[in-house]
């Protein structure tokens, strides 16, 4: 399940985003407009920050933005920073491989077959899901007012 902090973290993302090229943005605002506790968003933008997806500057025209184009921006990363691997069991992580230590043999497990299709298909619509693409559904989304759909 996504955590409430990797929920947060997109949202802040998006605000980010949708204001890129307007210099940095104040903690404060984006808690406002996203609903975000305050300190809570903090932490996520100092994790952020740790991993590279966004910059600070400090004083009073400080706050944050992004390091990158949001084209360049995928959900796996802000997933993996915010919530860690996307696997389900740490056998088929490629980020925290770990074996199974109740597992008899690896390369012949029904469990780890299915988990690995599971994270490869997880993989693939967050690598996929940049936030450029988010905004562009959601202009579209207004526009039409119809249901929101990605494509794979």
């Amino acid at each position: 399940m996504l955590s409430k902090k990797a929920k947060y973290g997109i949202r802040a993302l998006l605000n980010l985003a949708e204001k890129q090229g307007r210099g940095p943005i104040l903690i404060k605002d984006i808690a406002l407009e996203e609903r975000i506790p305050q300190k809570f968003l903090e932490a996520i933008l100092v994790e952020l920050k740790t991993a590279g997806v966004v910059r600070s500057r400090a004083g009073r025209k400080g706050g944050y933005e992004l390091l990158s184009h949001p084209k360049d921006v995928n959900l796996g990363q802000v997933v993996r920073v915010m919530d860690g691997p996307l696997a389900l069991i740490s056998c088929v992580s490629q980020t925290a491989y770990s074996p199974c230590e109740d597992c008899p043999d690896e390369q012949t497990c029904l469990i780890r077959m299915v988990m690995q299709e599971v994270r490869d298909a997880t993989a693939k619509i967050l690598e996929q899901a940049t936030l450029e693409g988010m905004l562009a559904n959601k202009e579209r989304f207004r526009e039409t007012n119809s249901p929101l759909h990605f494509q794979i």
